[in-house]
């Protein structure tokens, strides 16, 4: 009976190992806008879908990172769901304080922009196995806002 039991786990575990996975990444990361409180950026996020079904999105986890230090993170709950069979585009706004700006001045230097490392984690709630996260990692350049951008 023992033997049984174990063939059937590993078959479950075979067939669950070989499912297509929704796959994601990082299409964007751009400056949005300027507030009195913080800059806003916006990072976009491809998701693909390979089932019939739409799938809910339970949460979004970000980690914004400069010069070595953490410049900004929060948790978007509920974001809604991605479409059956097809390609969804997330946003994730960004928000960083201007005091924080100020803190990594020597980073922003003379070309005006912020070097940078996005983490982000897309938890989905996946039938059968539960919520599943999707790491995403992205490293680029932000530039910073110009007084035109304030006013425009």
């Amino acid at each position: 009976m023992s033997q049984l039991l174990d063939k059937a786990k590993a078959f479950v575990a075979e067939k669950v190992a070989n499912m297509p996975m929704p796959e994601a990444s990082v299409t964007d990361v751009d400056f949005k806008k300027v507030s009195r409180e913080c800059v806003e950026y916006l990072a976009k996020i491809s998701v693909s879908n390979p089932y019939s079904t739409p799938i809910p999105i339970c949460e979004i986890n970000y980690t914004l990172k400069s010069a070595g230090r953490e410049i900004a993170s929060g948790t978007i709950p509920d974001p809604g769901s991605l479409k059956a069979s097809d390609t969804t585009l997330l946003e994730v706004p960004v928000k960083v304080a201007h005091s924080i700006l100020l803190s990594i001045a020597k980073d922003i230097g003379a070309d005006w922009d912020i070097d940078y490392h996005l983490d982000i984690g897309l938890v989905i709630d996946l039938p059968v196995i539960g919520n599943f996260t999707i790491p995403l990692s992205q490293k680029g350049e932000i530039k910073l806002p110009t007084i035109t951008d304030m006013f425009a």
